[in-house]
C-alpha cells in the first residue's frame, strides 16, 4: 500500500482463509481501538464497516501520509505502517487468546484508490457518484451479508453516527459529506 495526499482510498482485507476474526463485542472494540491509535491520527476516516471475516475503511489521505518512517529497511507512510500495526497487533493478541499460531489476516491489506478508479471510468459516473458509491457499498456490506435487513441494524460500521443515532465516531462527517458530494 501507498497512500498519497487529497486522495480517497478503500482498504480492506479478510481473514486468512475467510475465518472470522471478529467474533465477541470485545474484539470489535479492540480493533477499533487499535485503528484509532494507529491509522487515524495520519488519515481522516470518512467511513467504516467491520464483519465477522474482513472488515472496509474509507479514507481519506492528506499531506500526514507523506511523513516516512523507517520500519527495518524500509520506508513506509504513516497510513501503510499504521494498518500494520493494527492488524499485527490485533493477529497477536487474538491467536494467544484463541491458543492458535499463524496468519490470521490475508497477506496484503489491499487500498484502492479511488481518485484513480473513479478517473478510469469517468465515461460511467462523476468522482463524487463514485465516493458516495463507495461509502454506501461499505455501509450496506452486513445487508447485502443477509447478516441484518437494514444498515442500522449492525452495529460495528459507521452508519449510524451518520444517521444520529451513534454520537461519536473516528469518522469525519463534514468532510465525508462534502467529499461524497451530500452537502
Amino acid at each position: 500500500m501507498k497512500f498519497l495526499p487529497e486522495n480517497v482510498y478503500h482498504v480492506y482485507n479478510q481473514g486468512n482463509n475467510q475465518q472470522n476474526v471478529f467474533i465477541k463485542d470485545f474484539q470489535f472494540l479492540y480493533f477499533l481501538q487499535l485503528y484509532k491509535d494507529h491509522v487515524s491520527p495520519h488519515c481522516e476516516t470518512l467511513a467504516w464497516c467491520l464483519m465477522h471475516n474482513h472488515f472496509h475503511f474509507m479514507i481519506y489521505a492528506d499531506s500526514r501520509c507523506l511523513e516516512l518512517k523507517k520500519q527495518g529497511g524500509l520506508l513506509l507512510d504513516p497510513v501503510t505502517n499504521g494498518f500494520r500495526k493494527t492488524l499485527s497487533t490485533y493477529a497477536h493478541e487474538f491467536n494467544i487468546k484463541n491458543n492458535r499460531s499463524g496468519a490470521l489476516f490475508r497477506p496484503k491489506t489491499k487500498a484502492v484508490c479511488l481518485n484513480d478508479e473513479a478517473e478510469q471510468n469517468n465515461r460511467f459516473i462523476n468522482r463524487q457518484d463514485y465516493y458516495n458509491n463507495v461509502f454506501h457499498y461499505i455501509h450496506n456490506n452486513p445487508v447485502d451479508a443477509g447478516m441484518v435487513s437494514q444498515p442500522e441494524q449492525w452495529k460495528w460500521s459507521s452508519y449510524r453516527f451518520y444517521t444520529g443515532s451513534r454520537s461519536n465516531s473516528i469518522c469525519n462527517k463534514q468532510l465525508a459529506l462534502q467529499v461524497c458530494g451530500m452537502i
